[in-house]
């Protein structure tokens, strides 16, 4: 156990060294690689902020009038069979458009339920195995101007439904 407490807290350094480290055997301005790199993010970051503006209005916008309890009303005949909780139905929804928004749902769960209930470990295993599909999707497509996208969209969609199946599943394992 004292090997992985000692390799969480030291591989982010020893990435770091090794990659400086790399560079200058391979006689590389490792500095100036570095500025053109963080340059290049920065006009990344103003490409991408007017979506990642649009996806946090809108999500906030859903949240604060209620459709999300809305939709998990309307789902909730769907999702009792499977025994899925509809609580987490506002989660598993946001977390598809926004992380940090789906934190907050989250936050509002563990205040409500508890961090070790049912619910709470079923919402932080769901919030680890699952992906923002449509914010990944908008942002990474639009970035390398991808048009067409095929499968992205059905297999993000296949492998968010199996996360969140996974969750409950172990959640259920660990509450029994």
């Amino acid at each position: 156990m004292q090997f992985l407490l000692f390799l969480s807290e030291s591989i982010i350094p020893l990435t770091v060294f090794l990659i400086v480290a790399y560079g200058l055997l391979n006689h590389q301005n490792v500095y100036q690689d570095f500025l053109k790199g963080a340059k290049d993010g920065f006009f990344t970051v103003i490409d991408i902020l007017p979506t990642l503006v649009g996806l946090m209005t809108a999500v906030g916008i859903l949240r604060a009038s209620g459709f999300f309890d809305f939709l998990s009303e309307i789902l909730k005949k769907l999702t009792g069979p499977l025994h899925f909780p509809t609580e987490l139905i506002p989660a598993a929804i946001v977390k598809m458009f926004s992380s940090s928004a789906a934190t907050g749902l989250l936050l509002d769960l563990f205040k409500t339920y508890g961090t070790d209930s049912f619910i709470g470990l079923s919402a932080s295993i769901m919030m680890s195995c699952t992906e923002t599909i449509f914010y990944t999707m908008s942002i990474y497509f639009m970035h390398v101007h991808v048009k067409k996208t095929r499968f992205t969209l059905p297999g993000a969609l296949f492998a968010t439904l199996s996360g969140i199946a996974a969750s409950i599943f172990l959640a259920s394992l660990m509450c029994s």
